[in-house]
């Protein structure tokens, strides 16, 4: 995966939010949105090292890989980045649930 993007040389924005971009996590199969995670440097590049999606918790201040205590891993098939390179969605196949409550998605509240 790695080498796909530097062949392109995409040079993600990093400045524009305090080092962190967002990243919409997308199924691969069913283009449901599953969820939403922000990256730094170093959870992008170890995203893609391993090919398990790896935010950045703004609130433990830390690097966090999806199922790292759940085992349900984020597998990334594809990724872009937007027209600004600020922003990564991330297509991924999901082993389990990806909302920490156990749903599929964490877009499961409707807005009445």
């Amino acid at each position: 995966m790695g080498g796909i993007l530097k062949k392109r040389k995409i040079q993600l924005n990093f400045k524009k939010m305090n080092g962190l971009i967002p990243a919409v996590i997308q199924d691969d199969k069913t283009n449901d949105v599953l969820m939403l995670g922000f990256m730094n440097k170093k959870a992008f590049d170890k995203t893609i090292r391993t090919g398990k999606a790896t935010f950045f918790s703004r609130t433990r201040n830390k690097l966090w890989t999806k199922g790292e205590t759940s085992g349900n891993f984020l597998i990334i098939k594809k990724m872009y980045t937007d027209c600004d390179n600020d922003t990564v969605l991330i297509k991924a196949v999901p082993k389990g649930p990806t909302c920490h409550t156990g749903k599929r998605t964490c877009f499961f509240r409707k807005i009445k």
